[in-house]
């Protein structure tokens, strides 16, 4: 799958937004990917599940985990293609942690897939959450890098593409000193 290819698959559906956003880092840019709409049919979601899955050939995992909300249906599909176990982390009075019951091991290899990397944040935090609990996270990976390559969550990652889209703190941000309103589309408030 090329990177082409997953960009016009995003046009397609609507899921790359232009205009003013506010990321969930808090971050403001002109671009916005709303993954949700790229992967709202489940065959589109399972290409891209063995899109990435097809990255880790030669790894041995025995869990998937994401971060809710925003990886669920790719960290699902991802795990479908390499038929193992699913998981994720949530947020709990605005910590990332493992609930509902989900459990890891030590011994257990856990790839983190979340939809779109910007600075990272948010693997970073289901990392660490599932490190609280003794897991053993090898890998990360998403569908879309925005930071083309500069997000670091400190295990080595992979992106099915990487763009360079700009993003800026509220008082660096163009579109702000233009007056232009800028809009939260995704799914957490911003910090």
């Amino acid at each position: 799958m090329t990177q082409e290819k997953i960009l016009k698959h995003f046009r397609e559906t609507g899921a790359l937004l232009e205009g003013h956003f506010i990321l969930s880092s808090g971050l403001h840019s002109p671009k916005y990917l709303q993954c949700a709409l790229a992967l709202q049919k489940p065959q589109d979601a399972a290409k891209f599940g063995k899109a990435i899955a097809e990255n880790f050939n030669d790894e041995q995992f025995d869990t998937v985990a994401s971060p809710a909300i925003g990886g669920l249906i790719i960290g699902f599909a991802v795990a479908q293609a390499l038929n193992i176990r699913f998981i994720w982390t949530e947020r709990e009075n605005g910590a990332m942690t493992l609930r509902r019951g989900f459990s890891v091991c030590e011994t257990e290899r856990i790839l983190v897939v979340e939809d779109v990397i910007t600075t990272g944040g948010s693997t970073r935090e289901c990392i660490e959450a599932l490190g609280r609990h003794g897991a053993r996270v090898t890998n990360a990976a998403s569908i879309i890098d925005r930071s083309n390559g500069r997000a670091d969550v400190g295990i080595p990652r992979i992106a099915l593409a990487s763009l360079d889209i700009p993003s800026y703190k509220t008082v660096d941000c163009l579109m702000c000193a233009k007056g232009e309103i800028a809009v939260k589309p995704g799914s957490r408030v911003s910090k």
